[in-house]
């Protein structure tokens, strides 16, 4: 974006801040870089577990870049509760399931604030109207964040699950979860660490005060942050069996699924499916989550990694996933990095080079990651300035610690009249979670799959409180809820699919995932 351009944003950034003025709140920043580098204090891990590691991590939130190689990402962000202005906020849709003259259901918000006091209200227009009101009345001044390389500076952090689709043009959920399908923090106060660099930043927001002793104080725990010396991993304070994880439905009945899938391809219905299951296993109730993440982490590091835990709905999230759902920057930029194409890692140098060719040059992988591309600029052209949607990145074939996948990335200029949350409705859930046409094909999912996707092929993510956000999508991802883990995974289902090959592709996508339960 050039100068002029900066200049078009910033104005049309103030008309938007002066247009909600009346109902808004206006949100001051002050920020520190930290005169430590992250090596200094012993990394991402030390740091996150010295700061917010306390009472097994209860209410905190990590945004873990725990995977930096080739530049797929940057910036991790790490907090917990204790600001004024945190707050939780909790969405559970209505039972009623959606008609077709009304498409947002509605359903149950709640609201706890930093001393504990709850708020229940009805919803009627959805999620993710609230949550663009709330962004839409927030003003702020972009002078506060000036010097600063990243994006998020407080806001919402949390994820929208997969059933959350009826606020997004589908007609209905079959099934219900049992999360909530959406949850997120509001957080003030910030830790930020960035990779590339060795940098470490404090941020704050406030409303009414300029003394803020958050910044002073935990400018002083990095400062004096120590350096563990080398030991052991620690484990769950109560062993988990090592039996392995009940799958949703037995290989014979996904092979069933999938020959259906091809039924309906081959009838017009769809041109791809992205066909999930789930597993599931009980862990109980004392298993320590954080360090079941930290081991997760460990063993398959990811760019868009994440961990989330709300302990009054006994809930945590243990997310690896390497894909990106959709970006929107400062400069209103969108961006998204959908992943279609999947293959195994060589045990040898020469095998995994191999494997890595067989993927690239994959005719089935290629039609996958094309319509799942084709599907994203349409969606990202209904929300951006005519002509600017193009493809820098098509078909790149990106390495993780047990898998080779091929990833696209889009691009396109928002706007000006659409909002951050406009954007994400537009193209939610990701594409390389539904198939395309995306509509029809959740539809088709819908009956096939016998429950609630849940958190699984949702996003986790952040949006800032100056309209910028980041989201992945919710994949290679171990939920605990209550005394359960689950772990979903699938693929897409094309003409060109063969079951057998699918089937097996779907459990790859759980190894690492699986293996970290089991062996942890």
């Amino acid at each position: 974006m050039n100068g002029l351009d900066r200049k078009k944003h910033a104005t049309l950034s103030n008309l938007v801040n002066s247009s909600y003025s009346r109902n808004s709140k206006l949100l001051k920043l002050k920020w520190r870089k930290i005169e430590r580098s992250i090596s200094q204090v012993g990394g991402a891990e030390n740091i996150f577990r010295e700061l917010f590691g306390d009472n097994r991590a209860e209410n905190t939130f990590w945004l873990d870049s725990s995977s930096t190689e080739m530049n797929r990402a940057r910036f991790s962000f790490m907090g917990g509760k204790g600001g004024p202005l945190w707050k939780q906020v909790t969405y559970k849709l209505a039972e009623k399931s959606c008609s077709d003259s009304k498409l947002n259901c509605g359903g149950d918000l709640s609201i706890e604030d930093v001393k504990g006091f709850v708020t229940s209200t009805y919803l009627e227009n959805g999620f993710f109207d609230f949550l663009n009101q709330e962004l839409q009345s927030f003003r702020y001044d972009a002078a506060d964040y000036e010097g600063l390389p990243f994006d998020f500076y407080g806001g919402y952090i949390g994820y929208i699950g997969y059933d959350l689709k009826v606020e997004c043009g589908a007609h209905s959920n079959r099934h219900k979860s049992t999360a909530p399908d959406a949850c997120f923090f509001f957080t003030d106060n910030l830790v930020v660490l960035d990779h590339h660099t060795d940098n470490i930043y404090i941020t704050s927001l406030y409303e009414n005060t300029s003394t803020n002793p958050w910044l002073d104080e935990m400018e002083h725990k990095l400062l004096n942050l120590k350096i563990p010396p080398l030991k052991k991993k620690s484990v769950s304070s109560k062993k988990i069996p090592r039996e392995g994880f009940s799958p949703e439905k037995s290989r014979e009945n996904y092979i069933e699924d999938i020959e259906k899938c091809q039924k309906f391809i081959k009838d017009g219905e769809s041109y791809e499916l992205c066909l999930t299951t789930q597993m599931t296993r009980r862990v109980g109730e004392k298993i320590n989550s954080l360090d079941l993440y930290l081991n997760l982490r460990e063993k398959n590091p990811a760019p868009y990694a994440a961990w989330l835990n709300f302990p009054k709905q006994n809930l945590s999230i243990c997310c690896s996933s390497p894909e990106r759902f959709l970006r929107l920057d400062r400069n209103g930029i969108l961006e998204a990095k959908p992943i279609k194409g999947t293959m195994a890692r060589g045990i040898s140098p020469e095998e995994d080079e191999l494997r890595k060719q067989q993927l690239q040059y994959s005719e089935k992988d290629q039609a996958e990651n094309l319509m799942i591309v084709d599907l994203l600029r349409n969606d990202l052209g209904l929300v951006c300035e005519a002509g600017s949607v193009h493809v820098p990145h098509l078909m790149e074939i990106e390495s993780y610690a047990t898998v080779h996948t091929m990833v696209s990335t889009i691009r396109g200029e928002k706007r000006s009249d659409v909002t951050a949350v406009d954007c994400v409705r537009a193209a939610f859930p990701g594409g390389s979670m539904t198939g395309a046409p995306k509509l029809r094909s959740m539809e088709i999912l819908d009956k096939l799959e016998t429950r609630s996707r849940g958190i699984y092929s949702g996003c986790i993510g952040y949006f800032s409180h100056n309209r910028t956000f980041d989201l992945n999508i919710v994949i290679r991802t171990i939920v605990i809820n209550g005394e359960d883990a689950s772990i979903g995974a699938g693929g897409a289902i094309t003409a060109l699919s063969k079951p057998e090959e699918e089937y097996e592709e779907m459990l790859l996508k759980t190894r690492a995932p699986t293996k970290a339960v089991v062996e942890f």
